[in-house]
């Protein structure tokens, strides 16, 4: 019965992916419609990360100095390891604290 499941969502998965070269075979060439496509990558890994960032710690108030921290670093052009480093101190010294 799992192989059954499996093979459901192994399916579902694939159409997902090749429904879209099938129907569009023009580029698309509407401005809106690429920022739209270009963004959501984006916008669903953030949907997916950002509650599981949030409960990752001991307290929300631990987290959002994580994040701030983050925020701060990358708004400034830091590296992806200067940044995660400075999120992993921001969380520690917040939950030193709390």
């Amino acid at each position: 019965m799992v192989y059954v499941y499996i093979g459901i969502m192994a399916l579902v998965t694939y159409l997902i992916r090749v429904i879209p070269l099938t129907v569009f075979h023009r580029k698309i060439e509407n401005r809106y419609v690429q920022s739209f496509l270009y963004y959501v990558p984006y916008t669903c890994l953030t949907a997916m990360t950002f509650p599981a960032i949030l409960y990752a710690t001991e307290s929300v108030a631990s987290a959002l100095a994580g994040v701030a921290a983050a925020g701060v670093l990358a708004y400034r052009g830091k590296s992806l390891v200067t940044v995660a480093a400075a999120a992993c101190a921001a969380v520690f010294v917040a939950e030193l604290l709390l």
